[in-house]
C-alpha cells in the first residue's frame, strides 16, 4: 500500500466526520438511552447484549450480535482489510473477501457503508463473547499437559479485542461509540476506586490510549454548576475530563469539553466536531504576512 501524505485541509476535514468514545456507567444509568440522542437515520447499534428493552421506541436500526465471528465480519466489512496481518489471519484480506461472499446477499456492507456511527453495546459483552471465543482456541491449552491454560486464553483475549478496536478506530468517516459497564472496586485497605468491568486488565489499560474520548455516565445531586457525586441522585452527567474529582475514567482528546457534559451525544459531537472557519494554513499564511 502507497503512503499517502494527508494535508491539514483534509485532517480537518477528517476529524470532523470521525472520533472515538468509550463511555463506562454503571448498571442503570441509561448507557444505552444514550443512543436517542443520536441521529437514528445515520446510527447504527450493534447490540451484543440483548439489551434494547430501553430504546425500543428507537427508529433507528440494530444488529443482534451472538457471536464473536459476526462481530468480525461486520469489524472488517466497515474498516476494510488490515494490509499488516498474515493472508489468511483475521482481517486480512482473505477475511475480507469471505465476509462479503457470507454477507453480500443481505446487502450488509451497503448498509453499514451508510452508516456514519456505530453504537457498540456493549464492550463488556464483547470481552465475554471473545472469552469463550479464547478459549476453545489452541493457546488456551497448555503444549505439555494439553490441559486449559487460562493465561493463554487471557492473552488471546487481549489481543484479539485491541485488534477489533483498532480496526474500528481506522474505520473511514465512521463514529465509533463504545459502551460499557463500570464497577466500584475496594480493595483490601477499603480504598473504593471505579474500573470498567471487562474480562481481562490488558483491555482496560489499553482502552484510554486507542480512542479520541473517554466519558463515565453518572449520577450526581445538586445544579449544572455545583455537581455533588451521588450514587443515589437523579441528575444524569457525562464526566469528560481525566483528573475530574471524583476519580471517574475520562479524557478529553479533542480539549473542547467542559468537566461534566449533558448526556447528550449528539450535541457533544457537535461541539468536538465543529470545525474553524479558517483553516490553520490560511491562518498561518494570514499571520506571516502581518507587518
Amino acid at each position: 500500500m502507497a503512503i499517502r501524505i494527508v494535508t491539514a485541509d483534509e485532517r480537518l476535514s477528517a476529524a470532523a466526520n470521525k472520533t472515538s468514545f468509550a463511555i463506562f456507567g454503571p448498571p442503570g444509568a441509561g448507557k444505552t438511552t444514550l443512543l436517542k440522542s443520536l441521529p437514528a437515520d445515520s446510527t447504527l447499534c450493534l447490540d451484543l447484549e440483548a439489551g434494547m428493552k430501553s430504546v425500543q421506541d428507537w427508529p433507528g436500526a440494530s444488529i443482534p450480535i451472538r457471536s464473536y465471528a459476526d462481530f468480525r465480519d461486520i469489524v472488517v466489512l466497515a474498516s476494510g482489510p488490515d494490509p499488516a496481518v498474515a493472508p489468511n489471519a483475521t482481517y486480512s484480506e482473505a477475511h475480507y473477501v469471505h465476509a462479503r461472499a457470507v454477507h453480500g446477499p443481505s446487502g450488509l456492507e451497503a448498509f453499514i457503508a451508510s452508516k456514519a456511527i456505530l453504537f457498540v453495546d456493549s464492550i463488556t459483552d464483547l470481552s465475554r463473547q471473545v472469552m469463550t471465543y479464547a478459549k476453545q482456541q489452541p493457546e488456551a491449552f497448555s503444549e505439555r499437559t494439553s490441559k486449559p491454560d487460562i493465561r493463554g486464553a487471557y492473552g488471546l483475549l487481549g489481543r484479539e479485542i485491541i485488534h477489533a478496536l483498532k480496526m474500528l478506530q481506522h474505520a473511514p468517516g465512521k463514529t465509533v461509540i463504545f459502551v460499557g459497564v463500570l464497577e466500584k472496586v475496594t480493595d483490601e485497605f477499603h480504598v473504593a476506586s471505579w474500573q470498567p468491568q471487562m474480562e481481562g486488565s490488558k483491555i482496560g489499560r489499553e482502552l484510554p490510549g486507542i480512542v479520541d474520548q473517554v466519558m463515565t455516565l453518572h449520577f450526581f445531586s445538586g445544579a449544572e454548576n455545583e455537581l455533588i457525586f451521588d450514587e443515589k441522585g437523579t441528575v444524569r452527567r457525562l464526566v469528560c475530563r481525566a483528573g475530574n474529582p471524583w476519580g471517574l475514567p475520562a479524557k478529553d482528546r479533542s480539549g473542547r469539553l467542559a468537566e461534566t457534559e449533558a448526556p447528550d451525544l449528539g450535541a457533544i459531537l457537535a461541539k468536538i466536531n465543529a470545525v474553524p472557519t479558517v483553516s490553520p494554513l490560511a491562518r498561518s499564511a494570514s499571520v506571516s504576512m502581518t507587518p
